[in-house]
C-alpha cells in the first residue's frame, strides 16, 4: 500500500494551494489595482516556467533591482517557485556596490524596474549572458508560458534568497537563507506576530530589506493580503491604514516617531491595527510608551534580530516595567551571553549576544571566513551565531541590549555600514586616516559623520570634502559633514575606539 506524503510542504507549494483556496480573495493591492490570490498563482507560475525555458532553475542567481509594487512581489515569488535564488538589491546603494553585489552572487539573471534600468546599462553590458527583464516587459517575458506550477524537485537546503549587508568595500556579505529555513521563519514569526488569514498588511519599506521579508513571509504563508505603499510617507501611511483597515505593519522606530508627529494624526481611524513589528533600532521608552496609549495596550511589539536569523520579541502583554527590553527568544530558538573570554556569563552580566535555531542562515556566501568568524562553538561542540551586538539577560530571561559591537548605522529605516563609506574618503589624496560613526538626526533617526585625519600639506575644507564623497556615495549613504581632527583614538592593537568618537561627536 502506498505511503502517506506527510513531509512538511515548502513555500512554493503552500502559495500554489493559497492560489486554490483562497482564489479570488485579494492577495496584493498597489496604486489602486487589486490581485487575487488566484491571478497572483498564475502570473508567478508563468515567471517561474518562463525562467526554467531559459535554464533559469536550481543552483541559478537571479538579481531584483525593483522599486516596490505588485511586479516586484511577483517576481520574487516566481524566482522562488523556479527554484532558483533571489538576490534583491537595496536600491540605496551606489552603482558601484550594487554591480559588486550582483558580481558575487553570479547572477545569471536580472529583474529591474524602468527607474533602476538606467544603472543596470554598464553591469549588464559587460556580462552580456545575463538575462536583463525590466517591468515593461515582465507580460512579454512569459508569453506561452505556463500557468502550472512547475515541478523542479525543489529540496529544503535549496538556496531561497540572499540579502546582502554590504557591498563597497570589495568584500561584499551575502546572507543566504534557504528554503526549509525560511519557510521556518515564516511559521515561527507568524505566530510572534500574530498574523492569520485576514491579515491585511502594509508595506512601507523597500520590498529588499529583510524587514519587509519578515512581514512579507508571514503574509503569504497566513494567506492575507499585501498593501503595498510605493515609499513611506507618515500622513499617507496613516490614511492607507484608515482606509484599506490594515491589521499589520513593521516599522523602525524613527518611523514610528513620524506617524506620531504628523499634526492631525489624532483624526485618524486606527481601530483595525492589530500587531505591528517594530526592528532595526531601540524602541525608545517613551515612544514605545506613546504608541501603547495610541494604539492600544496589545499591539505593539518589539524585536531584535538580524537577517542571519537570531530574533528576540518583547510581547506587549510583557512589556509593562520593561519597556526597555526586546524580550525573549522566538519558540524553539535560544540565545546566551558570551564575554570577551568566550564564555558565558551570568545574568545582570553584559557580553556579546549570541543564538542557534532553525532559522538561522547556513552561511555568508562565498565567504567561509565570514561565516566562521560569526560563529560561536560551545562546549558541547553545537554551533551559535554571534549577533555582534552587547546585551544581558535580567533575572527572568528577558534581553536588554546594552550596545551594538558593530557600528552598523539605521539611518531612515536603512541599513549603513560605515566601513563602506570609509573605503569611499580614504581614496581622497587628503585623507591620511578616517572613521565614520553615526550621530543623532531628527530627520533620519541617525545620520553619518565622518572623522578625517588630513594629509599634511593638502588644503581642502571640510564641507569641500563633504561634497567630493556624497557625489560618490550612494543616497542613504551620504554623510551629514566633516571633521578634522588630529588623530583618531585607537586601542594597543590598533582598532579604532569608535565608542570614544561617540562620545565626541555623537550629539
Amino acid at each position: 500500500m502506498a505511503a502517506f506524503d506527510t513531509s512538511a510542504p515548502l513555500l512554493p507549494e503552500i502559495l500554489s494551494l493559497h492560489g486554490k483556496w483562497k482564489d479570488k480573495k485579494p492577495a496584493l493591492i498597489c496604486d489602486g489595482r487589486t490581485v487575487t490570490w488566484r491571478e497572483l498563482e498564475a502570473s508567478t507560475n508563468r515567471i517561474a516556467n518562463a525562467l526554467i525555458a531559459r535554464g533559469i532553475s536550481r543552483g541559478k542567481m537571479v538579481g531584483v533591482v525593483m522599486s516596490n509594487g505588485i511586479a516586484m512581489v511577483e517576481v520574487l515569488i516566481g524566482i522562488m517557485k523556479a527554484g532558483a535564488c533571489s538576490v534583491p538589491i537595496n536600491l540605496s546603494v551606489s552603482d558601484e556596490a550594487l554591480e559588486a553585489m550582483l558580481s558575487d552572487a553570479g547572477v545569471a539573471a536580472v529583474f529591474s524596474t524602468t527607474d533602476q534600468s538606467a544603472r543596470l546599462r554598464p553591469y549588464l553590458k559587460a556580462n552580456s549572458a545575463v538575462v536583463a527583464v525590466s517591468d515593461n516587459e515582465l507580460t512579454a517575458f512569459p508569453k506561452d508560458a505556463s500557468d502550472d506550477l512547475p515541478s523542479v524537485g525543489i529540496q529544503g537546503d535549496d538556496p531561497l534568497n540572499v540579502i546582502y549587508s554590504s557591498g563597497t568595500t570589495g568584500m561584499p556579505k551575502g546572507i543566504l537563507h534557504v528554503h526549509a529555513g525560511r519557510r521556518d521563519w515564516a511559521y515561527d514569526l507568524t505566530i510572534a506576530l500574530r498574523y492569520h488569514g485576514a491579515a491585511r498588511t502594509l508595506f512601507t519599506i523597500g520590498l529588499y530589506s529583510n524587514i519587509s521579508w519578515v512581514a512579507m513571509l508571514c503574509t503569504l504563508l497566513s494567506g492575507g493580503t499585501m498593501v503595498i505603499a510605493p515609499k513611506f510617507d507618515a500622513r499617507e501611511a496613516l490614511a492607507t491604514i484608515e482606509a484599506e483597515k490594515i491589521s499589520h505593519f513593521a516599522m523602525v522606530p524613527i518611523q514610528f516617531q513620524r506617524l506620531m508627529e504628523v499634526p492631525d494624526q489624532a483624526d485618524f481611524d486606527l481601530s483595525s491595527i492589530e500587531a505591528v513589528m517594530s526592528c532595526g533600532s531601540p524602541l525608545h521608552a517613551d515612544l514605545k510608551t506613546n504608541l501603547f496609549a495610541r494604539l492600544g495596550p496589545k499591539v505593539v511589539i518589539e524585536l531584535f534580530g538580524l537577517t542571519e536569523g537570531v530574533i528576540t520579541t518583547l510581547d506587549p502583554e510583557d512589556a509593562e516595567g520593561r519597556m526597555a527590553s526586546v524580550g525573549k527568544p522566538l519558540v524553539g530558538t535560544d540565545i546566551k551571553i558570551i564575554g570577551d573570554d568566550d564564555k558565558e556569563v551570568p545574568r545582570g552580566t553584559s557580553g556579546e549576544v549570541v543564538g542557534c535555531g532553525r532559522i538561522v542562515m547556513p552561511g555568508y556566501l562565498n565567504r567561509p571566513d565570514a561565516t566562521a568568524e560569526a560563529t560561536w562553538v560551545d562546549e558541547t561542540g553545537k554551533a551559535w551565531l554571534r549577533t555582534g551586538d552587547i546585551g544581558q539577560l535580567d533575572d527572568e530571561g528577558y534581553l536588554y541590549i546594552v550596545d551594538r559591537k558593530k557600528d552598523m548605522i539605521l539611518s531612515g529605516g536603512q541599513n549603513i555600514y560605515p566601513q563602506d563609506i570609509e573605503a569611499v574618503l580614504i581614496k581622497h589624496e587628503a585623507v591620511n586616516d578616517v572613521a565614520v560613526i553615526g550621530v543623532k538626526s531628527e530627520r533620519w533617526g541617525e545620520t553619518p559623520l565622518a572623522i578625517v585625519v588630513k594629509q599634511e600639506g593638502v588644503t581642502i575644507g571640510e564641507d569641500e570634502l563633504a561634497r567630493w564623497a556624497n557625489s560618490l556615495l550612494g543616497k542613504q549613504q551620504r554623510i551629514s559633514g566633516v571633521q578634522f581632527t588630529d588623530a583618531l583614538p585607537r586601542n594597543a592593537n590598533g582598532k579604532i575606539l569608535k565608542r570614544e568618537l561617540r562620545v565626541t561627536y555623537g550629539g
